[in-house]
């Protein structure tokens, strides 16, 4: 229950940080569709709105437009629209997102990873998620895949099989200026959401 609240709580703050921002110069800077009520934006290739009264973001469905405020959903959307710098760009050069931060960090990825042990056991499963969210295939492990994640921003997933010796692995990467557009921990709420809707998409949630 405690965690709940920590996650309604900072939610809360990330909400009221966007209504402090002026609405207008976001609109300008990421060229957004908007009305008196709505701004609107793509991300991980689904059309989303947020109200600019409250902050509240949805999403667009085949039942129309629905609720998607999850934590994961707010915190990395709402930073991307505030925080994404006026004069962003891309260099086409990935980078492992453990090599942003720090060395604590770093450690973390070599624990095991559940969701890598999926993708071994379902990689179509795998690849139909990706591909249904806007995926481009790429090489340079046994799977990898490009998603949108938001304007001309992607993630990047790369996969080794694993055998009797190895676990298998998934690494997550992102382009070199990806802090242009993203703060270092945003980026794990990002991946924390792909995670969610990957799972969602392969019939495991």
């Amino acid at each position: 229950m405690e965690r709940k609240d920590n996650y309604a709580v900072q939610s809360a703050i990330a909400r009221q940080l966007f209504l402090n921002y002026d609405q207008d110069a976001l609109i300008r800077k990421l060229n957004l569709q908007a009305d008196d009520t709505w701004l609107y934006t793509k991300f991980f290739d689904s059309d989303y709105r947020v109200n600019r009264k409250n902050g509240d973001l949805e999403r667009a469905g085949e039942a129309g437009w629905q609720e998607a405020n999850s934590f994961h959903e707010v915190l990395t959307l709402l930073d991307l629209l505030c925080d994404s710098r006026e004069n962003r760009f891309l260099t086409g050069k990935w980078k492992n997102m453990t090599d942003f931060g720090h060395q604590f960090h770093r450690s973390l990825a070599e624990r095991r990873d559940p969701f890598a042990e999926e993708i071994q056991n379902h990689p179509d499963c795998f690849c139909a998620a990706c591909a249904s969210m806007g995926g481009k295939r790429l090489k340079g492990a046994d799977l990898a895949w490009e998603i949108p994640v938001f304007q001309e921003l992607s993630i990047a997933l790369f996969f080794w099989e694993g055998d009797e010796e190895f676990a298998p692995r998934l690494r997550f990467l992102w382009d070199e200026n990806a802090l242009m557009y993203i703060k270092y921990e945003t980026m794990y709420y990002a991946v924390a959401f792909l995670e969610e809707e990957l799972l969602r998409r392969m019939g495991k949630q």
